[in-house]
């Protein structure tokens, strides 16, 4: 994330950091997770059948999702959704943006790499992203799981 931490008051909020220098950990109990949830066509299946097995959890959260993504996720699974444009028509950009300037936590990014898609260079640039802002991005269903029980604790 590009936003300001403060540092916590007492030491045992922080982790170690590769350097052995102790990182600050970002207080989040006082706003709501900002999670992102993106899948190509061939992958909507097995989001919502994610969602569904996270959704007490989702529904905590204030989340974001490209067109038909969060079309699904409303319609099928009940959770409230901020829809950006579809993927092909720059909604992956349209989040890439928001995650430069802090505004999204992680990213769940169900992505088919059997399928050529025509915004392969937006799809790239939200991933680049995630890396150069430290926002953890899950891009496939074991990984997804594993970041969102990572989140309940």
């Amino acid at each position: 994330m590009t936003a300001p931490v403060t540092p916590p008051a007492d030491a045992s909020a922080t982790v170690p950091a590769s350097s052995g220098a102790p990182v600050p950990v970002p207080d989040l109990s006082s706003r709501r997770l900002r999670i992102a949830l993106i899948a190509h066509d061939g992958k909507k299946n097995e989001m919502v059948l994610l969602a569904t097995e996270f959704a007490a959890l989702l529904r905590q959260c204030a989340l974001v999702a490209t067109g038909t993504t969060g079309t699904r996720l409303h319609a099928e699974v009940g959770l409230e959704v901020e829809r950006m444009l579809s993927g092909p028509h720059g909604g992956d950009l349209q989040i890439g943006a928001r995650l430069a300037v802090g505004g999204v936590d992680a990213v769940v990014f169900l992505r088919d790499p059997m399928t050529p898609q025509p915004h392969e260079p937006d799809i790239n640039a939200l991933v680049r992203a995630c890396d150069v802002h430290d926002v953890p991005c899950a891009t496939n269903v074991s990984s997804a799981r594993l970041l969102l029980r990572g989140l309940m604790v």
